[in-house]
């Protein structure tokens, strides 16, 4: 019925009419038409069940119109499908697909490409099983020797082993075999076809099944490694392209099928990492690293070495169209284009220890040859380490000493290679360390701007030796110049420079803290310079090493002096960005670094910062309700800094804050923001929980046992690993509550116990802060409430006192401890059988400053020591090794 019923659809002349002259009109560059009215008209059709046959008539069968007009026809169609196409009925869904199946061998190439790609997405909704019809034709395409039929179905096979490969992977009910393994060997059999556009598809089609290696492919991957070997000089690159991307794959996902072939294909990729095209080179490139990280024997790729060096670093020069050298020539004045912006991310607030490592942000940047080849390199040094050094130094060396303005290029990629090997090469480089720093302190002031960059980036991957050798006279001098070096590029006219030398001196101030000191009158003068004349996208990066430099000094910062030449700029930029722009962001950051270093110094500059803090989370949490009321859009990230810069705040002021949070709202606006429901508010409002409830718990007072709650609950959900961060600041919050707020924390002790215990005993594919936060706060709980706490320890002390043994010395450790001793105190028998632990965990500590809490320690070892008679103590002992038993003796047992 329903083939009979797709047969007589046919379309109305008026109907097909008015719809072309809508898609010309919607295609017409110069087209006076208002184009959002014609979409709403379009949308206005598709209200109407047969106007997507309308589409598939036109794109199948409008002969006389323009191949525009039928192809954005066929898109359309695409787009209505992607929503409409499940609730269709039969009759229509049969009518479009009887209609695109002959157009697989249109004549016109694009005809055949909107074709396939409309194919795929109703393999996408309705599966293969859904259209039988479309196997046998796309196989008959396959063999017809026609190039056109042979290109549109290969066009579509594609596009669906691309979008949806697994479903060729599958089993489908009345077919003998997998469909994969009926295309496999036509696939195979057109590597070898005379016309590019087949090998192209076909290997691009192959290569779709690398990660998931269904059976089909590794029962016959011979033939495939046999047919990537003969397209491996393919005269098309986007063939060669395609070689190089499988052997990188392969190697990253199934090493072992590369490795009887390891010194052929690595012959292949040093020959095409030289390749005329530059993205052949680049795809050639990754290999190295892949290979690297694929934990393959190095012994292999050693004896390539000598080869390969001289390989990277001729790519490593600028190529004549790369966009960095247009940009170089941007000069400060010129203010930054809307897309020079790149989108920033504050990370939240978070407590503990970070698990998390640093990247650097080059996501913005094009990956091309060069970056590929830096990173390449980077990755071998660390790999080989100074074994690589008697190839690159010499070639180093002679790009170095290259002259002549045309040489610039090579002199730059010299300079970034030896930062690219800067970390892995140390050990061989830093005899010399003090010849590479004389030799790059002078090009900083090169006339090519981005061998002035290049200098900055390096010197700063140097940047841990450089302060560590400043302990005597001539190590203070390089200290000084590399130092005065980069705040002189920090001045330079040239905004890619700035940008270098920003993030450099950034690096430079992390690594040399307190040395900086001296310096900070010099230092401030030239940040506040900059911060006087940078366009936007730099401005960023300033406020950054503001940050990054109170981070760095902390209190030093606290004179009248460098406080003069510091806030006043900083204090008129405050004024001058409105609570709904962007830009706040990072000046809020940069703030929340000050307060904590200045601690009470930022006093005299709280109360407007913290009153503006309160109003941007007003505003916020209004607008996200009501943004027409509230006058702003909705964004979390204003909420998530400002919290941040509240908890900075607490953190400088201590108990100062208090008379500001006595006079605000800020407690129901923070009980508002611990039940938000994005994670990031969550995790900074906990975090600013646990900074209040140590300064000024008074204030949370009227409503503790809704914060209490709401933070417990955030550590019993089963998504706990997606929201790992929230749960650790709530735990640590949880147990600075605990001990301000002592007996009052009573009624929800035991639901965090029963939360923090499979933490604990589930540590080793958690994250390291939440379970150290989780044994400081079982501690904390256990000290004020061991009566509550005591009765269940032999479910938790092993794993318990595992994660006590991990933990540093500090103040919460010995909270932890002091609840140890108080419930061995209320159920002595309840760490027998875990006692071992128990002294592992005592023995952890380096000292404990406490004086009451060490005899605390003494007294619980001396009472188990007599509670344990005939043997049982000395049996103990024995099963503890030597350094243990060592660390116990300070305990006089």
């Amino acid at each position: 019925m329903a083939a009979a019923g797709s047969a007589s659809w046919q379309p109305q002349e008026e109907g097909l009419k008015e719809i072309c002259g809508l898609l010309e009109q919607q295609i017409s560059p110069s087209s006076s038409a208002d184009k959002s009215q014609i979409w709403q008209q379009l949308q206005h059709y598709s209200q109407f069940p047969d106007f997507n046959n309308y589409l598939a008539f036109i794109l199948a069968r409008a002969e006389g119109k323009s191949v525009e007009i039928r192809q954005a026809a066929g898109l359309l169609l695409k787009n209505n499908l992607r929503t409409a196409y499940k609730m269709m009925s039969p009759a229509h869904q049969q009518y479009i697909k009887s209609e695109l199946l002959p157009c697989l061998g249109a004549a016109d190439k694009h005809i055949r490409s909107t074709v396939g790609t409309i194919i795929s997405v109703v393999v996408q909704l309705g599966g293969i099983l859904g259209w039988p019809e479309l196997l046998q034709a796309s196989i008959n395409c396959l063999d017809s020797n026609d190039l056109n039929h042979m290109e549109g179905a290969m066009d579509a096979l594609s596009k669906i082993c691309e979008d949806i490969p697994q479903v060729l992977d599958s089993d489908v009910p009345g077919l003998a075999e997998r469909p994969i393994n009926i295309f496999l060997p036509r696939l195979f059999q057109f590597f070898q076809s005379p016309h590019a556009s087949l090998r192209k598809l076909s290997l691009g089609s192959v290569n779709q099944y690398i990660m998931l290696m269904p059976s089909a492919l590794y029962a016959s991957v011979d033939k495939y490694l046999h047919g990537l070997f003969g397209l491996a000089n393919d005269p098309a690159a986007e063939v060669r392209k395609l070689v190089c991307a499988a052997f990188v794959q392969l190697i990253e996902v199934r090493p072992s099928v590369l490795e009887p072939h390891m010194k052929n294909v690595i012959e292949y990729m040093l020959q095409v990492n030289k390749d005329t095209d530059d993205e052949v080179a680049l795809e050639a490139c990754e290999f190295w690293s892949a290979y690297c990280d694929a934990q393959l024997p190095p012994e292999i790729l050693r004896e390539y070495l000598p080869r390969l060096i001289p390989i990277l670093l001729s790519n490593m020069a600028y190529a004549d169209d790369d966009e960095s050298l247009a940009e170089a020539e941007e000069d400060e004045s010129l203010p930054d284009r809307y897309q020079d912006l790149k989108p920033r991310f504050h990370t939240s607030r978070f407590h503990g220890s970070e698990d998390a490592e640093d990247d650097d942000d080059d996501s913005f940047n094009v990956w091309n040859l060069r970056k590929c080849s830096a990173a390449a390199l980077d990755v071998l040094s660390n790999v080989f380490g100074d074994e690589i050094l008697p190839t690159l130094m010499p070639i180093i060396q002679a790009k170095l000493a290259a002259t002549g303005d045309e040489a610039w290029k090579d002199r730059e990629a010299a300079v970034l290679a030896l930062g690219a090997v800067g970390e892995g090469c140390i050990n061989g480089l830093y005899p010399h360390l003090s010849e590479i720093v004389a030799f790059l302190i002078p090009l900083l002031d090169d006339k090519f701007p981005l061998i002035r960059s290049i200098s900055c980036w390096t010197l700063s991957r140097f940047s841990k030796y450089i302060v560590q050798d400043s302990g005597h006279q001539k190590g203070y001098e390089q200290f000084d110049a590399a130092l005065m070096g980069l705040l002189r590029r920090i001045l330079d006219t040239n905004k890619r420079v700035q940008e270098a030398a920003c993030s450099a001196f950034a690096t430079l101030e992390e690594e040399a803290a307190e040395e900086l000191a001296p310096r900070l009158e010099v230092i401030l003068q030239h940040l506040m310079c900059a911060f006087g004349k940078y366009q936007r996208r730099n401005l960023r990066i300033v406020y950054d090493a503001i940050g990054t430099l109170a981070d760095a000094v902390g209190g030093e910062l606290n004179q009248p002096v460098y406080l003069e030449i510091l806030m006043p700029p900083l204090i008129a930029k405050w004024h001058q960005v409105p609570n709904s722009d962007k830009d706040l962001f990072p000046l809020l950051e940069c703030f929340t670094s000050i307060a904590q270093a200045l601690g009470t110094g930022f006093t005299q500059f709280a109360q407007p910062v913290f009153q503006r803090c309160i109003n941007i989370i007003q505003t916020q949490q209004l607008a996200k309700v009501d943004p027409v009321s509230a006058g702003v859009q909705y964004d979390k990230e204003f909420i998530v800094c400002s919290l941040d810069l509240l908890s900075g705040l607490t953190e400088g002021l201590g108990s100062g804050i208090e008379s500001l949070v006595s006079q605000s709202n800020l407690r129901d606006l923070l009980l508002q923001c611990c039940m938000d429901d994005a994670s990031d508010v969550r995790q900074s409002a906990f975090a600013l929980l646990g900074d209040l409830a140590r300064v000024c718990p008074v204030h949370l007072h009227p409503r503790l046992s809704e914060f209490l709650d709401i933070a417990a609950k955030q550590l019993n959900t089963p998504k706990l690993k997606e929201t790992i961060s929230v749960a650790n600041n709530a735990c640590w919050a949880i147990g600075e509550l605990a001990i301000k707020v002592r007996q009052e924390i009573s009624p929800i002790v035991m639901t965090v116990i029963s939360c923090l215990v499979p933490i604990l005993q589930h540590a080793e594919g958690l994250n390291k802060s939440l379970v150290e936060n989780s044994a400081i706060t079982l501690g904390r709980l256990a000290w004020v409430c061991p009566d509550l706490v005591s009765p269940h320890m032999e479910h938790f002390m092993q794993s318990w006192c595992i994660a006590l043994s991990m933990i540093r010395d500090d103040i919460e450790k010995e909270d932890a401890f002091r609840g140890l001793c108080a419930m061995v105190r209320a159920n002595p028998s309840g760490a027998l059988s875990s006692l071992v632990f128990m002294c592992k965990a005592i023995a952890s500590w380096h000292e404990i400053r406490s004086e009451e809490l060490h005899n605390e320690v003494c007294q619980v070892l001396h009472g188990y020591k007599q509670m344990l008679r005939n043997g049982a103590w000395d049996q103990c002992m024995s099963a503890l090794e030597p350094p243990v038993k060592d660390k116990l003796s300070k305990y006089q047992v």
